[in-house]
């Protein structure tokens, strides 16, 4: 670019690398700067066009299509020159699609409108806003960017089924049938058009009645055979019984509050004549909100009620229908819990005990103030995204609040009685789990947000229901360690990051949680992976090089000018931006004896690079160095540019 000087030449290198690190503000400024330093046309219209590539990139579009056109008044604008606006619509298209995948509906509409700003004539982009905008509802946009696409690619099958799609959810039903149809010409074999068009086909030629008949199946005949013999033998065995209460327990829900409540159990009679029902049978031939089984319906309403009045009475001693108190001494509770009612082991099966959330065998159970059980694991999880009861949807918020998950011990006790080698499998699969999730190596769970370094604090706020189920799971397992990385728009999050360890974790009432962590170790990424709706990942970690001899006293002399360089630049900040710093991180910690002790390198390093006013993207590279010559020379370079900036 012509003779320049020599801090002319440093100055763009720095850009160069500021660009490549994504910190594209730091770039922007910097060819901003050396505009001065050129007077040549030449020269001036290639670094306008890298100082909009800078600010495009850096979310700044008004100001970098107003460089663009005073780059173009210079000379005629080539599509060499507009490749990097082609890429950072590519970019936005990937991370509006990231945001999307993880249902942040209104941010992604957002990096969208961006990357239709940048390249309008993208149909790509329109077909891809519709989505966005039918799943917000805006049915109206999403039709009018479908159409936007149609124009753009006439004969694309995907926009005109994106058409079809926002017509039919505007119930303009004739015009999205003829949209489905043209899809069928575009491509016969196309399942989804086949299957709306012959939905709408079925709407417009067989309407349904003004009046429809409704009709309620009895839901008993429903149930298999195997559960139906099992009733009725178990109904036999129960009127053989010593009971002061028959048919209390007539409903076939092994739920019931007056079974179980918080780990209380009831007494002898009322086990004994107790029904056993096939819990899936039973589930699959429920007729939904409306049932009136007796189980779902209003009726287990009424009777969850009745129960906890039951409790209530229990409780304060009051006479019930004989006129005897109620209430009992916990000597006689004792000993009914530990007397069974003789039961035909063969009437019991594994599926009688399932948690109706994941299918298996009853685990660590608990049970609700509503009356129904889960396993521990399965109801923290649902709890996780809705304060709500899965089955009745009765609000449990001050039961989340409490954190009070107390075991449902008759349950225990009934899978430990009747269903040890069930009960064993599931103990070995538990313990597989727990050794797979303590591996920190393989699948380690990746927290995709902010910067880490080693021996910097780093508190969190969790509130996602994923993240908040891997704090739980790295508590449960001991390790109470977890990774921290960048997100990324091509692999979801970034190839290099820190490992944080959990050091104290205060819960609200709402589910959500403050984790103090501090940093560990760094780690590369090898292979990206996912596990129940947060990353994860196979890492290995990084240490730093060591070195010896002549280049040993190299580095010790580098380590002290950067080192007295950086406390000039913390002792220069304002006493408030310091009182900040040190709230948050903590003070500048002091300067090592021996620079190679840690396989990390100098703390004060990592203090200094979280605190310097750089994106995540320019510190990214700096995690991955494991030489300490490269990162100090890094971080003097950096301050030697914020000392001359500051100095104008």
């Amino acid at each position: 670019m012509g003779t320049v000087s020599m801090e002319s030449n440093v100055m763009l290198r720095l850009a160069t690398e500021a660009f490549q690190a994504k910190n594209f503000e730091l770039a922007a400024e910097l060819y901003e700067c050396q505009l001065l330093d050129y007077s040549d046309l030449v020269n001036q219209h290639e670094l306008l066009v890298k100082w909009a590539d800078a600010l495009a990139f850096g979310d700044k579009l008004s100001e970098a299509f107003d460089i663009y056109q005073k780059a173009s008044k210079i000379n005629r604008l080539r599509p060499t020159h507009l490749e990097n606006l082609i890429l950072l619509a590519v970019q936005l298209r990937h991370e509006g699609n990231a945001l999307y995948a993880e249902k942040k509906l209104e941010i992604a509409l957002e990096k969208y409108n961006e990357a239709i700003a940048t390249a309008p004539r993208d149909h790509l982009l329109f077909s891809n806003r519709s989505l966005i905008n039918s799943s917000l509802k805006n049915n109206e946009d999403a039709l009018t960017d479908a159409e936007m696409a149609c124009k753009l690619h006439p004969y694309w099958l995907k926009g005109h089924l994106r058409k079809a799609q926002a017509l039919t959810a505007l119930r303009k039903t004739e015009e999205a049938l003829a949209e489905y149809l043209f899809c069928i010409t575009l491509d016969p074999q196309n399942k989804l058009a086949n299957l709306e068009a012959l939905r709408l086909l079925s709407d417009v030629f067989d309407p349904v009645p003004d009046q429809v008949q409704e009709r309620i199946p009895d839901c008993m005949c429903l149930l298999s055979t195997r559960t139906r013999i099992k009733g009725s033998l178990t109904t036999t065995l129960s009127s053989n019984c010593n009971t002061s209460s028959p048919g209390l327990y007539k409903d076939n829900h092994i739920n019931d509050e007056s079974l179980t409540l918080h780990g209380k159990s009831t007494s002898q009679s009322a086990l004994s004549c107790t029904r056993w029902t096939d819990s899936t049978d039973f589930k699959s031939a429920c007729c939904g909100d409306k049932c009136e089984c007796g189980v779902h319906g209003p009726s287990a309403i009424k009777r969850s009620q009745l129960a906890k009045r039951k409790r209530v009475w229990e409780e304060e001693g009051i006479a019930g229908s004989d006129g005897l108190p109620c209430k009992r001494l916990k000597s006689e509770v004792k000993v009914e819990t530990t007397t069974w009612c003789p039961v035909v082991s063969e009437l019991i099966d594994a599926s009688d005990l399932e948690c109706s959330l994941c299918m298996r065998l009853f685990y660590e159970p608990v049970t609700t103030p509503c009356g129904h059980s889960f396993c521990l694991k399965c109801l923290e999880r649902c709890l996780d995204h809705n304060a709500k009861c899965p089955l009745c949807k009765e609000d449990l918020s001050e039961y989340l609040a409490q954190r009070r998950y107390s075991k449902t011990f008759l349950m225990e006790n009934l899978i430990a009685k009747y269903l040890s080698e069930e009960l064993a499998e599931r103990q070995t699969i538990n313990e597989e789990e727990i050794a797979e999730l303590s591996n920190l190596n393989k699948n380690v769970p990746i927290f995709v947000c902010t910067m880490a370094f080693p021996t910097v604090p780093c508190p969190l706020h969790i509130f996602e229901p994923c993240y908040r189920l891997m704090v739980r799971r790295c508590m449960e397992t001991g390790t109470n360690q977890f990774g921290m990385c960048l997100s990324d728009s091509v692999n979801g999050f970034a190839d290099y990051g820190c490992i944080l360890e959990i050091k104290n974790v205060e819960f609200f009432a709402d589910g959500r949680s403050v984790v103090d962590t501090v940093g560990r170790r760094r780690f590369k990424v090898i292979h990206h992976r996912k596990r129940d709706g947060y990353n994860t990942a196979d890492i290995e970690y990084l240490e730093d090089k060591k070195v010896g001899g002549a280049e040993e006293a190299e580095l010790r002399t580098l380590h002290n000018g950067v080192y007295d360089q950086a406390s000039t630049w913390v002792n220069s900040l304002k006493a408030q931006q310091k009182e900040r710093i040190a709230g948050h991180f903590g003070p500048m910690p002091e300067k090592d004896l021996d620079p190679q002790i840690s396989p990390n390198g100098p703390s004060w390093c990592w203090w200094l690079l979280a605190v310097m006013p750089l994106e995540g993207r320019a510190q990214l590279p700096f995690l991955a160095l494991t030489s300490l010559k490269d990162r100090l020379a890094g971080i003097r370079r950096v301050l030697v540019f914020m000392s001359r900036n500051r100095s104008r």
